[in-house]
């Protein structure tokens, strides 16, 4: 390995989930709910070795061995991969838009508040 894009680039948000904004205000219990269980992961991963993670996840990667899967965990936790929380700050969402532009992928950019809503993820924090 040569570099590592996670340390040089800074939280880039590799798994987003959306919503309409109307199921979003009609549902904000299920919203609230599905964001909690989420947080719960990120809490697990931040408070259990790279050797329990890696057994917990180990049936989602059949072909890969444990040992193998203990070591991407480990160098995912040394690398700070894993954000404490779900937040999305405006600082992640400005890089995200920065290398999607820089790839030709996005035309036109989209103003933070116009898109992040992070009330659920800062309630999930609590």
């Amino acid at each position: 390995m040569v570099a590592s894009l996670g340390e040089d680039s800074g939280y880039v948000p590799y798994t987003a989930f959306s919503a309409k904004k109307s199921y979003i205000e009609s549902n904000p219990e299920i919203i609230q709910a599905f964001t909690n269980a989420l947080q719960k992961g990120m809490d697990y991963v931040q408070t259990h070795s790279a050797e329990e993670i890696a057994a917990v996840i180990q049936p989602q990667f059949e072909e890969t061995d444990l040992e193998t899967i203990t070591t991407i965990v480990q160098r995912y936790a040394e690398q700070d991969t894993w954000k404490s929380n779900l937040i999305f700050e405006e600082e992640s969402f400005t890089l995200l838009q920065n290398i999607l532009e820089e790839a030709d992928e996005l035309e036109t950019r989209v103003p933070y508040e116009d898109l992040v809503n992070t009330t659920f993820a800062k309630e999930a924090a609590k």
